[in-house]
């Protein structure tokens, strides 16, 4: 005999679902499901956005073999405090945020939930600017309001 067949027959179901369950473990998605690393581990606590509060603009420059700054800036997150760097997109979207503003953050759509393209270590963007959609603000749509 060369290995262990899996059981069969008419009470082997129980069996079957156990060593199913077993080799589940070695795939990266369910073990991380089954553990709640997620809730655990993200800023966002597991929810598609999150407000917060601008501390600072800061540049990041991208990978190899690109060459620029990115420009993103540090939020603080309302619901726990916690500080992430987010990615402002559009041309000079940038200058449509001061510090101190109201900004709602979501994930960038990388891989896995991880970072996108050439931007190392930035996991989110900017959505909406103090109420208003940057897209809004970006195509002239919308005036930011004057708090």
């Amino acid at each position: 005999m060369a290995g262990k067949k899996a059981p069969n027959g008419l009470f082997a179901a129980r069996k079957l679902r156990k060593k199913r369950l077993k080799f589940r473990w070695s795939q990266r998605e369910f073990k991380i499901r089954m553990l709640g690393l997620k809730r655990k581990y993200d800023p966002l606590e597991g929810a598609p956005m999150a407000r917060g509060i601008v501390l600072e603009k800061v540049g990041v420059e991208a990978r190899q073999p690109n060459s620029a700054v990115r420009k993103c800036v540090r939020v603080q997150l309302i619901k726990n405090g916690k500080v992430v760097t987010a990615f402002v997109p559009f041309d000079g979207g940038i200058n449509y945020i001061d510090e101190h503003d109201e900004v709602v953050i979501e994930g960038i759509g990388g891989p896995r939930g991880r970072s996108m393209g050439d931007i190392p270590g930035v996991r989110y963007k900017v959505i909406i600017v103090n109420g208003v959609s940057l897209k809004a603000l970006y195509l002239g749509k919308r005036q930011k309001p004057v708090r």
